[in-house]
């Protein structure tokens, strides 16, 4: 995996990993995949904790092999993006055993879904700008921005670029939890200001009270629950603290592809949108099958910029046709 840049310096960087590939093989031979750019720490835990616990165990199972992944996590505090390894292998081997999409298992809601562009942080407005607009020509109509991590760049940032795009173009802002509650409030007022459509994760997500005062006192509306590490358990506080107008949800941090979807009917029930985060085969399915979710994450990096080939020239992604997690028939 290529390093990316978030935020200024090594605290808000992702240095060059080593992926991984975790396979799962019924007595009948079907291979369920779940990969992870963390590989290293995957195996280990694989070998040490995890391995024992799946042998002659019904694939089948997911149910109960999730909440049994979670007991582990008691002793093992795995990490989030762990935790929901196991259970992606196994939907993967569902879809292949019913010869269907994920998606299909889930329960298809829709085929296709607009995609937004997804920015690393950028050295300048400028160089912001124009991968902008080669955003736009690329097909997206959305932009959601990572940028510097301090607070009066990023007001200018956000500024120029609403005045550059224009009132037409959604946009969004990820802190990546780079602020406290002070600067959090200073940027928050500027993004509702600029009708950006969402801000999220503006700190980092240990104290619920903070977000609470953070949501009263900024209208634009906030997304939460990226990077909590209780999951679905904490996402449910985040709700019922009054926080949330927006909660996120993926396979990679909120344990796989079950844990996603609780969390996507825990929000609709309160009215609320659970978008996922995060691009790859088990997010596209989610894309698919998750009804009060609005957008594709599609990351977008280097300059002239780099992004997910599954999404087309007009900036849409559609639904994955292959069995289990797989593109198509041929991906296998």
């Amino acid at each position: 995996m290529h390093p990316f840049r978030w935020r200024d310096g090594l605290p808000g960087s992702e240095p060059a990993l080593q992926g991984g590939v975790l396979k799962i093989t019924t007595r009948d031979g079907v291979v369920g995949r779940a990969s992870t750019p963390r590989g290293v720490i995957a195996k280990d835990l694989v070998e040490r904790r995890v391995r024992a616990d799946l042998i002659g165990q019904n694939a089948l199972h997911r149910e109960w092999l999730w909440h049994r992944m979670w007991e582990l996590d008691r002793i093992e505090e795995f990490p989030l993006y762990f935790l929901g390894l196991v259970d992606i292998a196994l939907w993967d081997i569902a879809g292949q055993l019913a010869g269907l999409p994920v998606h299909s298992l889930l329960g298809t809601y829709r085929t296709e879904i607009p995609a937004y562009a997804s920015t690393v942080t950028y050295s300048s407005v400028d160089e912001y700008l124009d991968v902008a607009d080669q955003c736009l020509e690329r097909g997206f109509r959305a932009i959601k921005l990572h940028a510097w991590g301090d607070v009066r760049r990023d007001a200018l940032l956000c500024r120029r670029l609403r005045e550059h795009v224009g009132d037409e173009v959604e946009l969004m802002y990820d802190g990546s939890a780079g602020f406290d509650l002070p600067d959090a409030i200073q940027l928050g007022k500027v993004l509702t200001d600029l009708d950006f459509r969402w801000y999220e994760e503006p700190m980092r997500e240990f104290n619920i009270t903070s977000h609470r005062w953070l949501a009263e006192r900024v209208g634009v509306p906030l997304l939460v629950g990226e990077t909590s590490d209780g999951a679905h358990f904490n996402t449910a506080d985040f709700i019922q603290a009054g926080t949330a107008t927006y909660v996120r949800t993926s396979s990679g941090l909120k344990g796989g592809i079950t844990g996603a979807l609780r969390i996507a009917h825990l929000a609709e029930s309160f009215g609320l949108r659970a978008e996922v985060h995060g691009m790859g085969l088990p997010n596209q399915h989610l894309c698919m099958a998750i009804p009060n979710t609005t957008y594709y994450e599609a990351l977008v990096w280097g300059n002239p910029i780099i992004t997910d080939d599954a999404v087309d020239k007009t900036g849409t992604l559609h639904a994955p046709t292959g069995p289990g997690l797989a593109t198509s028939e041929c991906s296998r």
